[in-house]
């Protein structure tokens, strides 16, 4: 029987199997010996053991598309990045290093600018753009008129997701929005032996829709992954591929080296000053600079 690990709790996985229900299970020893720890998200084969009690044992963890450290997490389709377009102002910074840690994950980005009922319909729109042109999903929504809530549910059909943004922004507002379409409530799938009462610190998936998951991470506001080189930052920028082949050196970092494309462009006005600012100051970081 095969299911996605859902929520893990001193050494007991549960395991979500569409159709079917949750499972509660343990890894065989197999994966100690082997240094494979299973992780929320990871799908599995499971053998029953009590179907009736729906008990049983985790015996085959499949290949992992993409995992993330915090939360630790695997097999995600997509992260929702939630900012504020006011109160708080949003960060583009802090909006710039989500979308890199995303991007190098190979996980699909939506930004969902919310609150949008604090400004004008042009402002919003100004907002926007400045990263649909960049391409990216972009989806306004407000929260307390619950705008752009079904457009965000539609979204999330058949796919793991998590949210993700600072806090103040209203995410917590939206989950809350969206929950109404949940199917299973992490919290109780271990009331009957008590574990998992204390587990508000990990990360979990929300089931909706028997296919559809969030992760439910309290309190959390950023993503982590493995470190990367300053050499590969350029690439999670993916405005600067159009300008690249412009650069005298194929090596460019696009800081000090003459005749660079992306530099002229943004120049030009043809990329953001905004993003290529965030842009040097993470290559600087990486740099040790």
């Amino acid at each position: 029987m095969t299911g996605k690990i859902i929520k893990g709790v001193g050494g007991f996985y549960c395991v979500h199997v569409p159709g079917k229900g949750v499972y509660e299970c343990r890894a065989r020893g197999i994966f100690r010996k082997d240094k494979i720890k299973p992780l929320i998200g990871d799908n599995v084969d499971m053998a029953l053991v009590d179907d009736a009690k729906k008990i049983g044992n985790i015996e085959k963890i499949f290949d992992r598309d993409n995992s993330l450290n915090r939360p630790t997490v695997a097999n995600l389709d997509q992260a929702v990045i939630v900012f504020a377009v006011s109160q708080p102002e949003p960060n583009y910074n802090l909006l710039d290093r989500f979308l890199v840690m995303v991007e190098a994950n190979g996980i699909d980005a939506i930004i969902c600018f919310n609150k949008i009922d604090i400004l004008s319909i042009k402002q919003v729109d100004t907002i926007v753009r400045e990263y649909e042109k960049i391409g990216y999903a972009v989806l306004p929504t407000s929260s307390i008129k619950d705008q752009g809530i079904g457009e965000l549910k539609a979204l999330l059909y058949g796919k793991t997701t998590v949210f993700a943004g600072p806090s103040g922004v209203g995410k917590s507002s939206i989950l809350n929005l969206i929950q109404d379409e949940m199917v299973l409530e992490t919290g109780s799938v271990s009331d009957k032996n008590s574990r998992g009462k204390h587990t508000t610190r990990h990360a979990e998936l929300i089931c909706f829709h028997d296919d559809s998951y969030v992760v439910d991470t309290p309190g959390f506001s950023s993503l982590e992954s493995e470190e990367m080189e300053a050499n590969q930052l350029k690439h999670y920028f993916r405005e600067f591929v159009e300008y690249e082949s412009e650069c005298k050196f194929s090596s460019c970092l696009h800081l000090n080296e003459p005749k660079c494309g992306v530099k002229e462009a943004v120049a030009a006005g043809h990329i953001s000053e905004s993003r290529y600012a965030s842009y040097k100051q993470l290559v600087d970081e990486l740099l040790g600079s």
